[in-house]
């Protein structure tokens, strides 16, 4: 194993900072598929050897709503920047009566409902089909599932699947009791295409998912609007910053995960066949391409 690990956190709403960090460096990111949400900091927290890098998905001051995104550069730039290791914080509703607001679930599966975002690296003259029956990096869930237990002031769930729909609006009551029919977990608008990215960088990927309403399905609740969702965050927040700080404390040997060398037999267009803007622009993700 290589032993230099690397943290990358993608902060969703209301997270957009990691107190407590030293050595920060604020950097910028050029990718092929234009600027990431924001700047990225590098930095440590004391007594940790590993670095971090944390990213604001919707940008400082959440610019970007889910489907306008550039989910593309964000994976880009986290694997530019040395990223070894993907925490993905998001908010979400919760489908399960016995999944409560307040509570924080480590999903392990994904519905993708998402119907306008680039979800590859390899368009459009080149294709390559990754493995994705679990797209969850069950080494660094586990990880992260434990640091959850050992600092988390609420419920921590283990497993789960998260919906992912387009969004920017929330369900309609009738998306809702369909999605719950499928037996699914929470729903979220921000993970997809991202975990797809993630496998495709080859970088392990999990997901701290902060339960913040029971979307609209719910009898005894309102539907889910804004004022509803902020009203709980701030509080989850917190528990996700403290779960990144005992993470990035032990980080796990993320070497036999099935994102490692998911590129190995992956890619099915011949070199020669690719385009040379196509093998400039995906030398970053294979560097043979760029020799």
């Amino acid at each position: 194993m290589n032993d230099r690990q690397v943290l990358g956190v993608i902060g969703g709403s209301g997270l957009y900072d990691v107190p407590g960090l030293e050595e920060i460096e604020r950097v910028r990111v050029d990718t092929p598929y234009g600027p990431p949400s924001d700047s990225l900091l590098r930095a440590r927290l004391p007594g940790v050897p590993h670095e971090l890098v944390f990213l604001p998905r919707h940008g400082r001051g959440h610019r970007y709503p889910p489907h306008s995104i550039n989910y593309r550069a964000n994976i880009c730039a986290l694997k530019k920047l040395g990223v070894t290791h993907v925490l993905s914080c998001s908010a979400v509703g919760s489908m399960r009566e016995d999944i409560a607001p307040g509570d924080l679930v480590v999903v392990d599966q994904f519905i993708d409902l998402t119907k306008r975002r680039i979800s590859t690296f390899f368009e459009p003259d080149a294709a390559a089909h990754v493995s994705f029956a679990d797209p969850v990096c069950p080494v660094l869930a586990a990880a992260l599932f434990g640091a959850a237990e050992r600092v988390a002031k609420t419920t921590v769930h283990r497993g789960g699947t998260y919906v992912c729909i387009e969004g920017p609006q929330f369900s309609t009551r009738a998306e809702s009791r369909v999605y719950r029919s499928w037996q699914v977990d929470v729903i979220g608008m921000t993970n997809m295409p991202e975990c797809k990215l993630a496998r495709e960088a080859e970088l392990p990927y999990a997901t701290l998912a902060l339960v913040t309403d029971y979307d609209c399905w719910h009898a005894s609740e309102e539907a889910v609007d804004v004022t509803a969702v902020l009203g709980r965050l701030s509080a989850l927040v917190d528990q996700a910053k403290g779960v990144v700080r005992e993470l990035a404390r032990a980080l796990p040997d993320v070497s036999r995960s099935p994102a490692r060398g998911a590129l190995g037999s992956a890619v099915m267009t011949q070199v020669a066949a690719m385009g040379p803007e196509t093998r400039a622009r995906l030398g970053w993700l294979l560097p043979d391409l760029a020799s």
